[in-house]
Parts: C-alpha cells; structure tokens; sequence
C-alpha cells in the first residue's frame, strides 16, 4: 500500500494491471509509482509496451475491451475507481491533463486556435468571453508563442507544428492542473523544435509545481526532462529507478539494448548533466 507521503502527492499508481479482454491476456502488469508536484517520471519503452495504455488508465479513458483489474491509482488523493463519468469529466483539464503526438488531430481546422482555447477557458473555468479571450492570449505567451495576439486569430493549417504543439500545452494547462502527461509529445518535430518544446515542458513543471509525466521511446528525451525512469517491454516494468541509475548502471538486458541503440543518436549529449546530479 503506499505510505501516507504517497497519498498527499498529485498522482499514486499502486500495482496496477489492465487486462486486454480482445485477446485474454494482462496488457499492462504490477505498475506502482508516485509522482510528487515538481517532479517528472519517464516512462520508457517501445511501441507496444503500455505506456500509452497506462496515461489512458491515468486520464479513464481506456479502450473499450480494455479495464483495470487490479491495483489502484489515487489522483489528488481520490481512487479513481471512486469516479463517475461526471466526475472525470470534471478531472479531464482540471486535474489531469494530456498532450499527446499529433496535435492537428486534437484541434478543430475551421475555428481559430485562439477561439478554441478560449472555449475551453469558458467551459472549464467558467469565464465571460472577454476575460476569456484575454486569458487565453496570456495563455499563448507562457507558452512562448510570439504575436500571441495575432496567432490567437490563425487555423491550425496556418500554424507549424512545434506552434501548434504550444496552443496544446496552452490548452492542457490552462486550467492549472496538478498532472500533466505529455505522451510522445515531441516525437513528431523536429530537434531543434523538439529541445525548445522540452525546454518549455521543463519551465511549467517548475514554474507551476506540475506533476509530469513523459511519455517516449526516446531515452534522450527522458535524460532531459526526467529525475525518475521506468522501463517497460511487453506490458511489464523491466527496469525502475533514478535517472541517473538507468543511464549508467543499467541492470536488465533490455535497458542496455535500448541505451546502445540510442548512443548511436546522439544521447551522449544528454549525459554530461545527469551525471553532474549523481
């Protein structure tokens, strides 16, 4: 069970399993970890592996045919198995919220970008228009989007893709909530875009106390952003622990694998600053 520290901190997975009922088999087996506000987890592992199916067990929205048989997971000290539809419905933006890989398939092409951020701002927050509109120009500049003023009248197909990927983060933190987990959230870019995008994901886990948790099958992007790591292959955690450990003392086979396919892309840049911290 966790401990009572545990329990105060935004997110608590507790020995979580979720069985796949389309093929009778456990998909994802004995997850626990604790993210505390101002920390980031990575979850690490190849396409497959269930780290897309436990940010959907996190946010209850698992696919149908696919349910949570065993563990628990506490948001903001609550069991989820507690919640309603209308309760998630309630969390969804305000407690826990997402930024996924694709960010055109998540916004609408024929309402400007600014519009909808501020239809989220008056759903969510219950804001007037105006202040709504206001707000949500406030919200693109955090995000470090230039012009905020002029971008909020611009259509996703007017904007690139790293752009984009900001009014989504805009958009998943504006109503200030304590997780926010990026799945693949820089896999599409490209590197520079991708560092400036993980360079950001950094100054709102700080500046705004956030619980993180990232999502990749890029061990890189993990190094830069993560104190903790966990491994994942077949549904089933290989590997946990600190950042550093995973990096230089790595123990299961399968760990060692990924980190010497990533060295030949450039993760040694990485390594410099995680090794300071050890």
């Amino acid at each position: 069970m966790p401990t009572e520290s545990a329990v105060s901190a935004p997110i608590v997975v507790d020995r979580l399993t979720i069985y796949n009922y389309i093929e009778d088999v456990p998909a994802v087996t004995d997850v626990s970890f604790t993210v505390r506000r101002g920390e980031a987890l990575g979850i690490v592992g190849e396409s497959g592996s269930g780290k897309t199916l436990i940010c959907r067990a996190l946010l209850g929205i698992l696919p149908e045919l696919f349910e949570v048989t065993e563990g628990s997971i506490s948001l903001a000290g609550r069991d989820s198995s507690e919640f309603s539809r209308r309760d998630w419905t309630r969390l969804r933006g305000s407690t826990i919220s997402a930024v996924f890989q694709d960010p055109a398939s998540y916004l609408n092409p024929s309402i400007p970008v600014g519009k909808q951020l501020a239809e989220i701002l008056r759903v969510k927050n219950g804001l007037s228009r105006r202040l709504a509109r206001e707000r949500a120009i406030e919200l693109l500049d955090a995000v470090r989007i230039r012009e905020p003023e002029y971008v909020y009248l611009q259509f996703p197909y007017e904007l690139s893709g790293g752009m984009l990927q900001r009014v989504l983060i805009a958009a998943a933190v504006a109503s200030e909530p304590d997780i926010l987990i990026a799945d693949e959230a820089t896999t599409a870019l490209d590197v520079t875009v991708q560092a400036e995008i993980l360079d950001l994901l950094t100054d709102l886990k700080d500046r705004l106390g956030l619980a993180l948790i990232v999502v990749s099958h890029d061990l890189a992007v993990v190094a830069q952003l993560c104190s903790e790591v966990i491994v994942m292959k077949s549904g089933e955690v290989v590997e946990q622990g600190s950042t550093a450990q995973i990096l230089f003392e790595p123990r299961h086979e399968y760990t060692q694998l990924l980190l010497q396919e990533h060295h030949r892309f450039g993760l040694e840049r990485f390594l410099r600053p995680v090794e300071a911290l050890r």
